[in-house]
């Protein structure tokens, strides 16, 4: 008899595919091989600290910057080097300090470029 295959991966690999901040998970999510079915069993029931790091964070960059309508680099040229927590993010949102206001600029302006060279291309391979 042959045994089912239980692919195991990181728990950093878990946190992405959770987009959840690794370092704000509990110790035994840290600590343990995450396999498949308990990843998708974490995204069909979330237990209490998934949804609650969902809701207040802290959260991984890439969640940051796309709540303030940013780059992953513009965040690391406005400073912001660590998670940040939902209330942190809604605090600089409101505040809107200058250098947020103008990587938002830039951040619109290079997803303008980008769908303007996807629709040349799409043009052209008519």
């Amino acid at each position: 008899m042959s045994r089912p295959n239980t692919q195991s991966m990181k728990p950093a690999t878990a946190a992405k595919k959770l987009d959840v901040y690794l370092p704000a998970t509990p110790g035994e999510f840290q600590q343990n091989p995450i396999t498949r079915g308990e990843l998708e069993a974490l995204q069909a029931d979330p237990p209490q600290w998934l949804k609650d790091l969902r809701k207040n964070g802290p959260h991984p960059k890439n969640l940051v910057a796309a709540k303030l309508g940013i780059s992953i680099a513009g965040l690391a040229r406005g400073g912001v080097t660590e998670a940040l927590t939902t209330e942190q993010i809604t605090a600089l949102l409101e505040e809107m300090p200058e250098w947020l206001v103008a990587e938002r600029e830039s951040y619109q302006n290079v997803l303008r470029e980008e769908r303007r060279l996807k629709s040349q291309r799409a043009e052209q391979a008519r």
